[in-house]
């Protein structure tokens, strides 16, 4: 799927290419989004470059991330996506800078994108390729500040269940609930470390290092990048201490469950082993044939069962 978005238009179009296609002259962002092998072709023969494809894409040594080629630069980035879903992920997207048009190209949906376009045919801006490249780069800062500030409001949630909750409360919840946070947390770091990247590397470009303007909009992405990187790690470090925190106390509550069965079993101990005696049918045992032998056996078991129970709570076991 191919989206076209020209200068001063009112939306953004949607558009079939064919092998023949060339780019009109007032657009500014071409989206591939999940293209397909034709659409793939047909850009790069209208634009004279040779795109990457999806497997190219995925690759994570730099080199092949990040590099200027043809007069062009091309920057890839691994972006969260599906955030709000049942299963999201890390996606590659790249980024190519030529001349005044953005291209990019995406195997996934992304609601930054989304949000950009919007804000673009809204506010009339970008004017060029690398208005857009920034203005693409701020909504998908935005969005992974917003999927911070929801797994930090998640977190302290968490943290207020774990340390409130009555005894007996379920802990699987709270942790299947802090897994996903620690998931997705983890995924922004990884797009957020990916950006600074990439934005270190775009300076290169004519269009942004060669512009007062956006290179002073490019070092502000740098540094909202930079503290959110910062902010992901702390709430990283918090949820695990709070992982550990529940584990710990479910450890604590299943060895108060042993404690009783131990102290039980204890208590019972001495009863048994004294009716285990007087169980015995042998001939010669006095207490048998004595008219007091069965209140002294069940005396006895009662004084020997109450004895460790009552040192038990002296000792504050229970």
């Amino acid at each position: 799927m191919l989206h076209l978005l020209r200068q001063g238009a009112s939306r953004l179009e949607t558009i079939a290419v064919a092998p023949d296609w060339a780019p009109p002259a007032d657009a500014l962002w071409i989206d591939l989004e999940s293209p397909s092998r034709e659409e793939e072709l047909a850009v790069e023969q209208a634009l004279g470059l040779d795109l990457p494809t999806r497997e190219e894409m995925a690759q994570i040594e730099p080199s092949s991330r990040l590099y200027q080629e043809g007069g062009a630069t091309f920057l890839t980035a691994s972006l969260l996506a599906r955030s709000d879903g049942e299963h999201p992920a890390a996606t590659p997207v790249t980024f190519v800078l030529t001349g005044e048009l953005l291209v990019t190209i995406r195997y996934d949906h992304l609601k930054a994108f989304e949000a950009f376009a919007q804000s673009a045919l809204q506010n009339g801006k970008p004017t060029c390729g690398g208005e857009a490249l920034m203005g693409l780069l701020e909504a998908v800062v935005e969005r992974l500040a917003s999927v911070l500030e929801r797994g930090s409001a998640r977190v302290q949630a968490s943290s207020n269940a774990i340390f409130d909750r009555p005894r007996g409360a379920a802990f699987e919840p709270l942790l299947t609930g802090l897994s996903r946070t620690q998931s997705i947390t983890a995924m922004a770091q990884i797009s957020l470390i990916s950006l600074g990247r990439l934005a270190s590397f775009a300076m290169l470009a004519d269009e942004i290092g060669g512009a007062p303007a956006r290179k002073a909009h490019l070092h502000s992405i740098q540094h909202d990048v930079q503290s959110l990187t910062e902010h992901s790690g702390h709430l990283g470090t918090h949820i695990s201490f709070l992982l550990d925190a529940a584990l710990g106390l479910i450890n604590i509550e299943q060895n108060n469950i042993m404690k009783v069965f131990s102290l039980a079993t204890v208590i019972l101990m001495p009863p048994t082993l004294v009716g285990a005696i007087y169980g015995m049918n042998f001939v010669h045992m006095p207490e048998l044939s004595w008219k007091l032998g069965y209140p002294m056996a069940l005396g006895l078991m009662v004084v020997s069962g109450l004895g460790p129970a009552l040192w038990f709570k002296r000792r504050g076991w229970f």
